[in-house]
């Protein structure tokens, strides 16, 4: 499931340099455009997700108005001489609500060990840890799905308390053919940071098949999503806002049907097998290839040619789709 994802984390070789650049990077937000003409969003932005809501990566996901009541500050533990108490929380901004779920803390050495790399001291995923260390500095960083922070400390006598400002929302998605929803497992969802329209020459996508209602925990800005219908033509790209503290259900619409392609002898006669089909537009452009008695096959709204090859003879028709409308297409073997 992780593999779905590419937050490309390298934890064991991070310089501080390049951890402090991409907190830079995922600090900056990004300018909206406009929605693609095929797509029809209703993104509704909401207080809280329902519990027990699958998060993108793993972890428990928790918005403001489902916030359980977590204090910021625990009560400080015993601290053997030579120690320090770390008081870690974070927060969608300044101030703004606390998170309460879904956070990994992770704290380096400030430096490299002999080869090169910056030793993982302690890793933790509570809400608001206190981390007895010894004094020293040290390098804190925390993510919340795909929004990252990080921060050095330096522990001296006293407990140090460090507040992460985290500006990330949630992105839920689900797909409909008019008011009907698209089951879960026909349609998945690829995200990309920015604009579709943007230009930007780095097209990797931040997370890929995402299913119907997985959560999706980003920084806030600007995103694309390719929503893909079947295996075939119905594709639909659209632009969306993500804001802090905020969950957005995106719902793209398609404008698509599910055929069912069968090569029969008579009308309503059965289905020949060992047929191998072929899909085209009217232009000739293979939209499809499949074998099969009866293929199903969802193809976005419009005209084409259907070609279907058994026992060496070839059989065609012409067909058209229309949204919402799914049904079977005989072509006559004669």
């Amino acid at each position: 499931m992780f593999s779905r994802f590419r937050p490309d984390h390298g934890l064991h070789v991070w310089v501080p340099a390049l951890i402090l650049a991409l907190a830079a990077v995922f600090a900056c937000p990004i300018a909206a455009t406009a929605q693609n003409s095929l797509f029809s969003a209703s993104p509704t932005l909401s207080g809280g997700a329902p519990e027990g809501a699958p998060f993108a990566n793993g972890g428990a996901f928790i918005f403001p108005g489902q916030q359980r009541e977590v204090p910021l500050q625990q009560p400080v533990p015993m601290v053997p001489a030579g120690h320090v108490a770390l008081a870690l929380a974070a927060r969608f901004g300044q101030g703004a609500s606390p998170i309460t779920g879904g956070l990994t803390w992770r704290i380096f050495s400030s430096k490299p060990d002999r080869t090169g790399a910056f030793r993982l001291v302690k890793e933790d995923k509570s809400p608001s840890p206190m981390i007895v260390l010894p004094a020293g500095s040290y390098i804190v960083h925390v993510d919340f799905g795909l929004a990252t922070a990080v921060r050095p400390v330096t522990l001296r006598a006293q407990t140090v308390h460090e507040v992460f400002d985290l500006p990330a929302g949630g992105l839920r998605l689900e797909g409909k053919v008019g008011d009907v929803r698209i089951p879960a497992g026909q349609i998945s969802f690829d995200v990309y940071k920015g604009s579709q329209f943007d230009g930007s020459a780095d097209r990797r996508p931040i997370a890929e098949h995402m299913m119907t209602g997985d959560v999706l925990v980003v920084p806030e800005g600007t995103y694309y999503i390719v929503s893909n219908y079947g295996d075939a033509n119905s594709v639909v790209r659209s632009d969306i806002r993500v804001q802090a503290g905020k969950l957005t259900d995106i719902t793209v619409t398609h404008r698509a049907a599910i055929i069912t392609l069968k090569l029969v002898t008579a009308k309503g006669g059965e289905a020949l097998a060992n047929t191998a089909w072929s899909v085209l537009t009217p232009g000739g452009d293979v939209i499809k290839e499949s074998i099969g008695a009866f293929p199903r096959v969802v193809l976005a709204e419009g005209e084409y040619r259907a070609i279907a090859r058994n026992e060496g003879k070839v059989f065609e028709r012409e067909f058209k789709v229309v949204t919402g409308v799914d049904g079977d297409v005989e072509v006559l073997a004669h």
